[in-house]
């Protein structure tokens, strides 16, 4: 049974042991995590290294896994996702096949933005992007409700985003 390749793992083997990485990695992260798109030159400016030593940094970070990625952030009313809904959910069995299905199937709905096991009185928190409230009832009953073993649910819509960040750098 192998995990889906969206799938992150969280438990961390001897060689992901966070490594140590000084101001100017730091620095780079932070400007990186501001604007993805600068140029070297831009952040090396900013951060008082050459772009030459900046991109050299960078590589280091992509390679040691630092960086996973470069992405965009969507304004998601834009595209008409005018809500977001947390649900916290159980499931009525907690064995390696159930968790892994679970995750497998919820993975391909498109509308599920994170979704997290965690511990506590539910089983997993999941963030859902829906356009209104009706969108949200369809996806429960053609999508979420559909996958087999959820227990039960319960459904908070955010009503405004207080904070929406980044991992801490430095």
């Amino acid at each position: 049974m192998k995990a889906p390749k969206n799938v992150r793992q969280k438990s961390i083997s001897a060689e992901q042991t966070p490594a140590t990485y000084d101001k100017f990695d730091l620095a780079i992260l932070r400007e990186l995590l501001t604007d993805s798109r600068r140029t070297l030159q831009e952040i090396g400016a900013t951060v008082k290294l050459s772009p030459t030593t900046c991109w050299s940094r960078i590589k280091r970070l992509e390679a040691d896994g630092v960086i996973k990625r470069y992405t965009v952030d969507v304004e998601r009313t834009r595209l008409g996702y005018q809500d977001t809904v947390i649900v916290q959910l159980t499931l009525a069995s907690h064995t390696d096949q159930t968790l892994y299905e679970f995750g497998r199937i919820l993975s391909q709905i498109p509308e599920v933005m994170d979704a997290y096991l965690v511990s506590g009185d539910y089983d997993y928190y999941i963030r859902i992007a829906v356009k209104d409230t009706r969108d949200y009832e369809r996806l429960l009953r053609e999508k979420l409700y559909k996958i087999p073993g959820i227990r039960h649910s319960k459904s908070s819509f955010v009503l405004r985003v207080l904070k929406d960040g980044h991992v801490p750098v430095g």
